[in-house]
């Protein structure tokens, strides 16, 4: 029912709260998928209050329990892929193919995490000392709180829930106020699966309330965000006030060089992909194409072609290949970015509004040629569907202007040079290196990261994730 309210889950409880969010289909703007409770200050300190409670017996449950959980979890979410693919269509804006494929990455993270729980190794070591023993151990950090943003609705909150939960911490989870939905579909699926009351706690809302109120509670003991580079600092400072341990996951201007030995056709296909796919709302996407001056006018020429073909409308369409930007705001800020090219001289290719078939935030994606790094366009992410292209005389050029950003998140190189691959994968001051691949599309089994401004703290995801959601404990004992 679109007029249903969907509430908090606190204590094992759903609970309402101090008002609600209309969550609306930003390629349908009258489509209102429902009322979504927003949390109060008081509410998340209900939800840590449980979930400190919690702690005590799911931090010394048995492994398998926490693996059979999550192994659950997994199964509920790929029997309902295509339910669950279509609602992220809905509120975010990706394609029926996206939705269903980032549905699905969701489940398999939770089950990847399922094994994770029986594998939480330590170490035996023998001391510097006669008949003494040392175990390192690796044991749960405490309550952790989850802040994720509307960009990947449903993967995000996977692979910070899932992790958080094998290794035996409690959850407070804010998902997105501007995508709700995925957030609260897991927190039913997690009860559904039998997620004991308090392990795992809802708390919609903004940010400027229910994530302020994590941050401020003195209870919970570490902190993980993904999202803007603005937040993400103030979050490492307020989170340093309370001695919390803190992850940050935050924006990227990421690089593709195209060198001159490239084939083409991969080229293209690359660039489109890592830049427009999503309608570019990526951390990942591929915003400034680096092109060598050999092969730099054929490659505009075939991928304005391409871009040209794209189907722009409707994300439950399944004829369209380029989804809605997610809300009027996002809408005008990438337009202000549009002008702005023109404005410092670059020469725009696309990148207009556009009327669908309902009333949406609907963007042709944008191709900013004749582009400098120097340029605003090229140095501030716009987190939309826009790339600039930056042509270049050889490989070393490329990559001093790759490496010229403030973020490190992703690069790539589309070169059939093994000497520029090893190079470029050596040199780029990045976390993630894509060879002859979009920037963008990761696997879930390996660390997720970057460096520079892109990223703070440890990794995600794959084996890696233990580093953030464990503290390690070393113990002695003397057994003369």
């Amino acid at each position: 029912m679109a007029d249903k309210v969907y509430e908090n889950l606190i204590g094992g409880r759903w609970v309402g709260g101090s008002d609600f969010n209309e969550n609306r289909n930003p390629s349908n703007v009258e489509d209102l998928i429902g009322l979504y409770a927003r949390a109060s200050t008081d509410d998340v300190g209900q939800a840590v209050v449980a979930a400190k409670e919690a702690l005590k017996s799911w931090s010394m449950i048995s492994p398998q329990v926490r693996a059979d959980l999550l192994e659950r979890v997994g199964n509920i979410i790929m029997t309902r892929k295509e339910e669950l693919g279509l609602l992220l269509a809905r509120e975010e804006g990706k394609t029926i193919a996206e939705g269903i494929g980032e549905t699905v990455r969701a489940a398999q993270v939770f089950k990847f995490f399922s094994g994770e729980a029986l594998r939480n190794a330590g170490d035996v070591l023998a001391s510097v000392r006669p008949d003494v023993d040392v175990d390192v151990t690796r044991e749960p950090v405490g309550v952790v709180g989850l802040i994720t943003p509307w960009n990947f609705p449903i993967a995000i909150p996977a692979w910070k829930i899932a992790p958080a939960l094998c290794y035996g911490n409690t959850v407070v989870f804010k998902p997105a106020d501007l995508t709700p939905g995925c957030g609260h579909a897991l927190a039913e699926i997690l009860a559904e699966a039998g997620c004991p009351a308090g392990v795992f706690n809802l708390v919609m809302g903004r940010g400027s309330v229910v994530g302020n109120a994590m941050l401020a509670h003195p209870d919970i003991n570490a902190i993980s965000f993904t999202g803007s580079v603005p937040v993400g600092r103030g979050i490492a400072v307020e989170a340093a006030k309370g001695l919390k341990k803190v992850q940050l996951e935050m924006g990227g201007k990421n690089p593709m060089v195209v060198m001159d030995d490239a084939d083409l056709d991969i080229a293209v296909g690359a660039c489109l992909n890592g830049a427009f796919f999503s309608t570019g709302q990526r951390c990942t996407a591929s915003s400034r194409l680096i092109v060598q001056s050999g092969i730099h006018d054929a490659f505009v020429e075939k991928l304005q072609a391409a871009m040209s073909g794209l189907v722009v409308g409707d994300a439950c369409d399944l004829a369209t290949q380029i989804g809605p930007v997610v809300s009027a705001a996002q809408m005008a800020s990438n337009l202000d970015y549009v002008a702005l090219a023109a404005h410092e001289g670059a020469e725009v290719f696309g990148g207009e509004q556009v009327n669908g078939k309902t009333e949406g935030f609907y963007q042709r994606p944008a191709l900013f040629v004749n582009a400098h790094n120097q340029m605003r366009v090229c140095r501030e992410e716009i987190f939309g569907p826009c790339a600039s292209v930056i042509k270049v005389s050889d490989f070393d050029e490329a990559l001093t202007l790759s490496n010229d950003t403030e973020f490190g998140l992703s690069a790539g190189i589309c070169t059939a040079s093994l000497k520029y691959a090893r190079e470029f994968k050596r040199r780029s001051e990045v976390g993630m290196v894509m060879v002859n691949l979009p920037t963008a599309g990761v696997d879930y089994h390996v660390p997720f990261g970057g460096r520079k401004g892109s990223s703070y703290g440890s990794r995600e995801q794959g084996r890696y994730a233990a580093e953030f959601y464990t503290t390690v404990k070393t113990a002695y004992s003397f057994a003369g």
